[in-house]
């Protein structure tokens, strides 16, 4: 990014070239170095061929001199307050370009929410001082919500935009990029394209969750309980490859509160079917900051709470004149009684509390049965691992159709007809990428008495097989955490499944069953009491322990045990609950088991020497990961996160350690 300073005022033309020297001679420029790749003995011949495709789109830039300019944008009410929210801050800018566009020579912009717009090419000028009046329309209330009779009034609040120019972006270093010539900075103009996008899906009503676009279709909308719904969209950035830049377009889901009134909402949340049930402390923990809108008057209101005292018995003050109009008076009437006066039918909000969508100093009720809650308000709670795992598998999608959704996409976005896309003559194709692939036999392993384990149809039998470096266990015990199973057997299988892999296990120390009295509390409540067992039962830190859970999949009570043994005690656990104890079974166990004990990632096997891989047995190697991520562009709160991940005890490369860190 190539910072300019402000004296430039018209055009922001480059400074002229300096004097030569008197004795200087010029220089041919040198085009730039071209990149070159690690070098590789061959492309490889092993293995079965197949074609395969990936989700991304070739993009050809052929404007590659074009530019674009940053600028840096404030946004101020009329007290002079700084505006920091992205919601207003869109607004205002949506209304500036469309009063001032012959002030920015009618230009198009891509404003990233916070505090920068790009353009292709420069501005008139380098500095803007701008009015933007932005007009909403309001209900002057005239005692009466009926819209036949209330009063429509235009409220208008003013803001004062400053745009001063800061930078320029070439996407010169793009194009040099996709011929393979060596480039700097391309994260600077894919930045600028990824916002493009960005601004593009807003303007098609989409809800945007960093990279993703979520679309407000009701036919893709999955409910999933508790007045939750997983709602589809995509994941869309443009990304540089050895075959060129291409936007990478990806199926992604995100959860959102199911829209509609808001009692049907609050009934499906807590899984009642009474109004009179409701928990009505979790119901405005729940409703506070949503917004709804009203039946009535069609108008959209944000919740701050609800009302302490139920609708026929909540009264606000009302003004009124009098018979001949010439006085005003105040009179104190129940949101029930006003409502109801007005012949809006309210069935079952007499004895329910009202809605809240006023300010702190001056509330303004509504029942409850006159609002429905809009469409896209993301859900951003903490979400219980059942609804994850909900989340995960109902949004599974099969490849052909995930292919399809992906091309139908990238067809009705219409990339190629965005203006700023258009200007830098940037088109992307509308088919994936296709290239050929190798499908691999799987690896011979080997296992203990130097035995090899060769996979058939994809599976790997160990029967009759012994670990290649089993251990031994001598102090540990099993836990039950009210699970439907027999402890005690479980531990002689485990024992005799074994020994018979090699490794020698004593008896438990202690079978400890959780106490029936904490069966219902909650998952950290039991996890503490259970713990308060153990330590009572065991005369010293045990060297291993099995939990044995109540439920199969998502449990509650995985990541407390999980947390208490391992961060807090220092203690090696293995969890489990068997639906049928047999030798495959107990094998898959033994093995995790045989690897958290033994620090190894795979004790069991170890991979025979590659032919084409000779150096990773000759020589001291280390195979190492990296990767790094960024937050969504107008994100700057959110850190940048790098992780590193590298092989031990080579030539095994079956032990890791792992290194991750925050900007």
């Amino acid at each position: 990014m190539e910072k300019v300073g402000f004296e430039e005022t018209r055009g922001a033309l480059p400074p002229p070239p300096p004097p030569l020297p008197p004795h200087g001679r010029p220089e041919r420029l040198t085009e730039p170095s071209k990149c070159v790749a690690m070098s590789r003995t061959g492309t490889g011949r092993s293995g079965r061929r197949i074609n395969l495709v990936a989700n991304h789109f070739k993009v050809s830039v052929n404007v590659p001199d074009a530019v674009f300019f940053q600028y840096s944008v404030l946004i101020k009410s009329e007290d002079n307050r700084k505006i920091e929210g992205k919601g207003i801050g869109g607004k205002v800018m949506d209304k500036l370009s469309q009063t001032y566009s012959s002030e920015l020579a009618g230009k198009n912009f891509a404003y990233d929410g916070e505090k920068a717009l790009y353009t292709v090419g420069s501005l008139p000028q380098t500095k803007f001082e701008f009015t933007v009046v932005l007009e909403e329309a309001a209900v002057k209330r005239s005692g009466s919500p009926d819209p036949k009779r209330t009063k429509s009034s235009i409220q208008s609040k003013t803001y004062n935009v400053e745009i001063s120019f800061s930078a320029r972006i070439p996407l010169k270093p793009i194009a040099l990029a996709l011929k393979g010539l060596k480039a700097d900075n391309t994260g600077d103009a894919l930045r600028v394209i990824d916002i493009i996008l960005r601004q593009q899906a807003a303007k098609r009503g989409c809800l945007l969750v960093r990279q993703s676009f979520i679309h407000d279709d009701v036919r893709i909308f999955i409910s999933f309980g508790g007045g939750l719904t997983a709602c589809h969209g995509f994941d869309s950035c443009f990304q540089t490859t050895l075959c060129g830049l291409s936007p990478n377009m990806d199926v992604s889901s995100t959860m959102i509160l199911m829209p509609g009134p808001v009692l049907d909402f609050l009934l499906t949340n807590q899984n009642l079917r009474d109004p009179r049930q409701i928990d009505w402390g979790k119901a405005s923990k729940m409703l506070k900051n949503l917004r709804v809108k009203a039946r009535h008057n069609n108008m959209e209101f944000k919740i701050i709470g609800i009302s302490e005292k139920a609708c026929n018995q909540q009264y606000f003050p009302l003004k009124m004149r009098s018979g001949d109009g010439s006085t005003e008076e105040t009179v104190e009437i129940t949101v029930y009684d006003y409502f109801k006066n007005r012949n809006i039918d309210l069935a079952n909000s007499a004895y329910l509390p009202c809605l809240d969508v006023g300010k702190l100093k001056r509330p303004n009720y509504l029942p409850l049965e006159l609002c429905s809650l809009i469409s896209l308000q993301r859900y951003t709670r903490s979400s219980s691992s059942m609804q994850r795992a909900s989340l995960v598998e109902r949004s599974r999608q099969k490849p052909q159709e995930r292919i399809r959704t992906v091309i139908d996409a990238v067809k009705n976005y219409r990339y190629d007809d965005d203006s700023m896309l258009k200007a830098c003559n940037i088109s992307i194709e509308k088919q994936l990428t296709a290239f050929e692939g190798r499908v691999f036999n799987a690896p011979t392993l080997k296992v203990g008495n130097s035995e090899d384990c060769v996979s058939r149809s994809g599976r790997l039998n160990f029967n009759q097989k012994r670990l290649l470096s089993p251990i031994q266990i001598k102090r540990w015990a099993i836990v039950n955490f009210s699970a439907r199973c027999d402890i005690s057997y479980l531990s002689q299988e485990l024992i005799r499944c074994g020994r018979s892999k090699g490794i020698h296990i004593d008896n438990p120390y202690s079978l400890i069953e959780e106490d029936s009295q904490w069966r219902r509390a909650g998952p950290v409540v039991r996890v503490e009491k259970l713990f308060e067992q153990v330590k009572a039962k065991l005369p010293g830190p045990p060297e291993f322990l099995l939990c044995v859970l109540p439920e199969r999949k998502n449990c509650d009570i995985y990541g407390p045990w999980k947390k208490i043994n391992l961060h807090e005690m220092g203690i090696v656990t293995q969890c489990l609950c068997p639906t049928k104890i047999n030798d495959r079974y107990l094998t898959k166990v033994l093995r995790k088991i045989n690897s958290k004990l033994g620090e190894v990632m795979n004790s069991l096997v170890e991979v025979k020497c590659i032919p084409t891989l000779p150096r990773l047995k000759e020589t001291p190697s280390m195979i190492l990961g990296m990767d790094v991520s960024h937050g969504s562009p107008g994100q700057s709160d959110i850190p940048s996160i790098a992780a590193v991940v590298g092989s031990r005890s080579g030539p095994l490369i079956s032990r890791y350690r792992a290194s991750v860190r925050t900007q």
